[in-house]
């Protein structure tokens, strides 16, 4: 058990870390391309994530906030938090994920716009590496597909 407490510190520190890298994409870009995210998979126009995902992500994020919880605070305090505390990590992972695929994905997209050449993900085979994640650069407690 305190294993894997450690181990959602360590995965929300590395979330972190990586979100916040120098030459990456800024917590505000971040942040701003979540709403055109969302808009293009909805669309169809972005396959690197799929609609079902980032549902589950606004689940995840309506528990944390709920007044309802599964192991809850007042009776078992620091233990009734853990739970809390790893789909908060959970979403970190998946946000700092998604939006580096999708900011990678946009700007490969404009770039192909500019040469004329539309080599994004509807023309990428099905398997084609995407993004950084694709690289070997996924935060951990995201699975890569």
């Amino acid at each position: 058990m305190a294993m894997s407490r450690w181990g959602v510190f360590r995965t929300l520190a590395t979330a972190l870390r990586t979100a916040v890298r120098p030459g990456g994409p800024s917590m505000g870009e971040r942040l701003s391309a979540l709403p055109r995210l969302l808009r293009a998979t909805v669309r169809g126009e972005y396959r690197g994530t799929s609609a079902g995902k980032l549902f589950l992500v606004a689940t995840a994020a309506a528990y944390v906030l709920s007044p309802v919880d599964l192991v809850p605070e007042a009776f078992l305090s620091i233990f009734g938090l853990a739970d809390d505390a790893m789909v908060v990590t959970w979403i970190a992972a998946t946000l700092v994920n998604e939006t580096d695929a999708y900011l990678a994905w946009e700007r490969g997209t404009a770039e192909a716009g500019s040469r004329g050449r539309g080599d994004d993900a509807r023309t990428r085979p099905q398997g084609a590496p995407r993004g950084p994640s694709a690289q070997g650069q996924t935060v951990p407690g995201e699975v890569v597909r």
